[in-house]
């Protein structure tokens, strides 16, 4: 795996491992992270803490901070499927458990309906690998979907044509927001989140707004909207962000006394965009992590 330059931020604050649509296990996550010169750095797996025990275990080994993590999908008029990172929350409160749960649930649902969908549009769906990730409690994402379907030979011949290669590429063609596999979740409100966020003991932060809003007045907007419920901070520095949406969301943050993250949502080293720590830039900022810095 390549290691990332050496100006290149040491703190990387969102990443995935096998309990939900990351490549590797969080102990292998985490040895990742340290090779390319993390210092702090947290696990966000979706709507799930069952790697930080592991994560923790192995930070301690490498010697690296591991900040307690994880990252909760939410509903908001603005996107059908934001995502809120908890940081520093107590994996083990009650509530927060709870919700996950439901989360969990809620997203096994709509895997369920999107492969439905896939195969009222013609589509040919592996349900090996899927039903192994499942009868292991592994988290089922829109990623394990499209694998499904890319690796089923039924579809060889259709996905050529339509130059589906990968994951990545299958999953924009048809398992995001407009296209025709796409299912909505039914995730909790923003603001429920944060309260479950905060009753953990946490810190609640805006993961990547520009990855799922398009528009720098909406997610102004939002972000204005989202601190008056109790919004903590924003993933400010990430790796698809350009260097003026990172300076409206510094701006922003910083009159708004709201603290500043950045990740390079590492996904594994085979993710077609998410494979690299400390991927992203600050573009001359400086990054406000407040009580996530320790």
């Amino acid at each position: 795996m390549s290691h990332s330059p050496a100006d290149a931020p040491s703190f990387d604050l969102q990443a995935h491992s096998t309990y939900s649509d990351g490549e590797l296990s969080p102990a292998q996550t985490v040895r990742a992270a340290a090779a390319a010169g993390v210092e702090l750095f947290a696990l966000t797996d979706h709507d799930s803490v069952d790697g930080v025990a592991e994560a923790a275990e192995m930070a301690r080994h490498v010697g690296i901070r591991l900040v307690p993590a994880v990252e909760i999908s939410a509903l908001d008029r603005v996107c059908h499927d934001l995502h809120i990172a908890g940081y520093l929350i107590d994996p083990d409160d009650a509530a927060l458990g709870a919700q996950l749960e439901r989360s969990r649930g809620d997203r096994a649902l709509r895997s369920e309906r999107m492969i439905e969908a896939l195969k009222r549009g013609g589509w040919a769906v592996d349900h090996g690998p899927l039903d192994a990730r499942q009868a292991a409690g592994a988290a089922l994402g829109r990623p394990h979907l499209a694998q499904a379907v890319l690796s089923h030979p039924d579809n060889t011949e259709r996905l050529a044509q339509e130059q589906l290669t990968n994951p990545s590429s299958f999953l924009e063609a048809y398992l995001i927001d407009g296209k025709p596999a796409y299912v909505e979740r039914g995730a909790p409100p923003v603001a429920n989140v944060l309260d479950v966020i905060h009753g953990a003991g946490g810190v609640a932060v805006w993961a990547h707004p520009f990855w799922d809003v398009d528009s720098d007045a909406e997610v102004v907007a939002a972000i204005e909207r989202f601190a008056e419920m109790g919004l903590d901070g924003v993933e400010v520095f990430y790796l698809t962000h350009t260097r003026a949406q990172v300076d409206l969301l510094a701006q922003c943050c910083a009159e708004l006394g709201l603290i500043t993250t950045g990740s390079a949502d590492f996904h594994g080293p085979s993710h077609r965009i998410f494979n690299r720590f400390r991927a992203f830039k600050t573009y001359g900022h400086v990054a406000n992590l407040g009580p996530i810095a320790g």
